[in-house]
């Protein structure tokens, strides 16, 4: 399923550079293959705004070649955004009321950065409560990432999140449940993922409400879940989309809300990620930081380049394989 740049998002030719099947929608149009179309509404701030863009595209590229397929991101209304974002969204994203006019087919909603510890008391839930309620019965699929996920558990099946002891926050190794299921298809254990959350819904409310859970670990809980009916919804915890620097930039973030006084003490290592010289590296970093009495200004910088090359990415080919049946489901059912 060739992925379609139909319009100047810059992710697409970013994506395309990187080696990643992209065609034109004029060379789309010549394949004469049906088209599926696939809403993705992309809750993240603007600091991860395109990068999120790029992840998911990149789990999406790698389908195949049964049909082309169209991506169309689109955002909820905001209180605030910067103008590059602002000018960013009205360039190259759709509006959800122009989507629903369209045939699509299923829909990707990203995770979020809450304010508040109630998620329904977000400027964002009553919006993406129209998209879900929407989607319920004009797609084929919603695909729900992280904070989605626990919107819908809340909505749809009066299951709460909970607040972890304390930040789940690293790469996980996870155990398959349902081996034998179409979406794990190809699939083979253990199943690395990144987590990152301080709320989760438990393997045993999701199984409690006849939520079934495909992929889970006794360590970070349930990563990968489906509603009752295999496919309505596809629900994730873990961040198979994730790149390999992304915990790193998580963690350079939590250094500066410590620096700042956003938060009360030095952040710990994402678990089960960075190796021994990673680790002693940032450890030098610390020490340069909290024993030496540097003005705000003149903080040495995070070493970020020195460590990139050393990361492992364990977890995004089987991202690939789960999106690409999750796309080859709904086009079967398209």
């Amino acid at each position: 399923m060739p992925l379609v740049a139909h319009s100047g998002l810059p992710a697409f030719a970013t994506l395309r550079d990187q080696g990643l099947d992209i065609i034109s929608a004029e060379k789309a149009a010549a394949l004469e293959l049906p088209a599926l179309r696939i809403g993705m509404l992309n809750m993240m701030p603007d600091a991860a705004l395109q990068a999120t863009e790029r992840q998911f595209l990149r789990l999406l590229a790698a389908y195949g070649s049964a049909a082309n397929l169209y991506v169309h991101p689109f955002a909820l209304p905001a209180e605030y955004r910067s103008e590059i974002a602002v000018a960013h969204i009205d360039n190259y994203y759709s509006s959800f009321a122009d989507l629903r006019e369209q045939d699509l087919h299923a829909l990707i909603i990203t995770g979020a950065n809450p304010i508040t510890e109630d998620i329904t008391r977000e400027a964002f839930w009553t919006p993406l409560m129209e998209v879900i309620d929407w989607g319920t019965t004009h797609v084929q699929s919603i695909l729900c990432s992280c904070l989605a996920t626990h919107a819908v558990m809340h909505e749809y099946y009066r299951s709460e999140r909970v607040e972890l002891p304390q930040r789940q926050w690293g790469v996980y190794e996870h155990e398959l449940l349902q081996d034998n299921h179409p979406l794990l298809s190809g699939v083979r254990p253990p199943v690395s993922a990144p987590h990152s959350h301080r709320f989760a819904v438990s393997r045993a409310d999701m199984e409690r409400v006849g939520v079934t859970v495909l992929i889970s670990s006794a360590e970070a809980g349930v990563h990968m879940a489906v509603s009752y009916d295999e496919l309505r919804f596809v629900f994730f915890q873990g961040h198979p989309e994730y790149d390999a620097i992304s915990l790193l930039k998580e963690y350079k973030r939590e250094i500066q809300r410590f620096l700042t006084g956003n938060r009360s003490s030095y952040p710990p290592f994402p678990e089960h990620y960075l190796d021994t010289s990673a680790k002693a590296r940032l450890e030098a970093y610390q020490r340069q930081l909290t024993e030496s009495d540097f003005e705000q200004q003149t903080l040495p910088p995070f070493p970020e380049a020195e460590l990139t090359d050393g990361l492992v990415n364990t977890w995004s080919e089987v991202g690939r394989v789960i999106y690409r049946n999750w796309l080859e489901q709904v086009r079967m059912r398209a």
